[in-house]
């Protein structure tokens, strides 16, 4: 058994080493010495050959390389393959039946909760909570992975060699595709038939009732903090989940419809050299007086479109959707005006007319009728402003008045004569 701290010296020194090797591994399962002494001279400039074996010695003792039984060749160590993978986001694509194992434990786990909970048990409590902690945290990594990977393949797919056949450079992206995106899709799907999310909910609410009870029995602290904490995990899964399925369908997809369209042309101008040759360049492509153009058609293929659940509904709540009609409140009748309940209006313009000049009229108002009341004032102020019998001039300097419970701040009109 090899020594930790020993393996991580050797690795922080001939970390490029590694790095190369573990890359390679995803062609080369095993490594002959010559492969490994090559690996050393790339990521070093060490030329001698005796230096080179020296570091091969090296990792070897520190069991970073392990020798293959019945052979001489080597091979990074499992776990040290990967944890540079990790570091390095290099992973390969995981197995979907894997994930689906996981999230199907996630049940299994929350049942042993709840009867945790049921008889008063903390210590299956306490273990199937550190079993869910686990199962979220295996999946999560599994998740963020699986992201990584299949980003790896696509940008393999789209740097790869233009000459190599489009569904050829394209076929793992088609079998990530059909093998990894499509039955994660299926099992995070929000309907009855996906387990993704109902799992997770029915994880939550286990738990949430499980710190719950245990506050009500005045459990330990640790005990309750223990449960927040998964439930938290659980919360941040379901997020997560929503954004990998999202990233992942959006990389591949766009290259998934380019080789269908590429597929579609390639059919198209089979189909018309297949006319050409049997019909004649002139029959099948008959001159235009016009302009000489390719003949445009498409090849019905039929096609399966699945709807699901939500999009039923709503399609079916929008099939027997009736208006409501709302009701809007009737127009306010108009108010009468009340100034002709306090003062004679007749009169005070003939006084008005009568006092002409007036510098300020709204003062001249307040000091001759202070017993009306405020919105009495106001109002008559604002129809002897509006009146075409007299002149009215506003003041550029603004005017304070104060009334019975109110203080006007203004700029006064001036009236004079016509």
């Amino acid at each position: 058994m090899a020594n930790p701290k020993s393996l991580l010296f050797h690795l922080h020194k001939h970390w490029e080493v590694v790095e190369i090797l573990a890359r390679a591994s995803r062609e080369l399962p095993s490594f002959s010495e010559a492969q490994i002494l090559a690996a050393v001279g790339k990521a070093s400039s060490v030329s001698d050959l005796d230096e080179r074996a020296g570091v091969l010695r090296a990792l070897s003792n520190a069991d970073i390389l392990q020798r293959l039984p019945r052979s001489s060749a080597l091979q990074l160590n499992p776990l040290v393959l990967e944890f540079v993978r990790g570091l390095t986001r290099e992973h390969e694509l995981g197995l979907s039946s894997v994930l689906q194992a996981r999230v199907e434990a996630l049940r299994e786990a929350t049942q042993e909760l709840n009867e945790g909970v049921e008889h008063d048990n903390i210590d299956q409590l306490r273990t199937a909570a550190a079993r869910l902690s686990e199962l979220l945290r295996q999946i999560s990594q599994q998740l963020d992975q699986d992201r990584h990977a299949i980003l790896e393949l696509a940008e393999q797919a789209k740097s790869g060699d233009s000459g190599m056949p489009l569904a050829r450079r394209y076929r793992r992206v088609l079998d990530a595709y059909d093998q990894y995106v499509e039955p994660m899709n299926q099992m995070m799907d929000t309907g009855a038939s996906g387990t993704f999310y109902r799992y997770l909910e029915s994880a939550e609410q286990s738990l949430d009732h499980a710190a719950w009870q245990l506050n009500i029995q005045g459990a330990l602290y640790s005990h309750r903090l223990q449960l927040r904490q998964v439930a938290y995990q659980a919360k941040e899964l379901r997020r997560t989940g929503r954004v990998v399925a999202q990233q992942c369908a959006d990389t591949l997809l766009p290259l998934r419809e380019e080789l269908r369209q590429h597929n579609t042309l390639s059919s198209a101008i089979s189909t018309l050299l297949g006319e050409i040759r049997k019909k004649g360049l002139r029959r099948t492509l008959p001159a235009r007086k016009e302009a000489l153009t390719l003949p445009v058609w498409r090849a019905e293929r039929p096609r399966r479109i699945s709807v699901g659940d939500d999009i039923l509904e709503v399609m079916a709540e929008a099939l027997h959707f009736s208006p409501q009609l709302q009701t809007f409140p009737e127009d306010p009748e108009p108010e009468q005006s009340i100034i002709a309940d306090w003062v004679d209006e007749q009169a005070l313009k003939e006084r008005l007319l009568a006092s002409l000049p007036v510098e300020h009229l709204f003062d001249w108002l307040t000091q001759h009728y202070r017993d009306l009341p405020d919105a009495v004032l106001l109002r008559l102020y604002h129809e002897l402003v509006r009146n075409t019998d007299w002149q009215c001039e506003q003041v550029s300097d603004l005017s304070t008045t104060d009334l019975h419970n109110v203080r006007v701040h203004h700029f006064p009109h001036m009236v004079s004569s016509l």
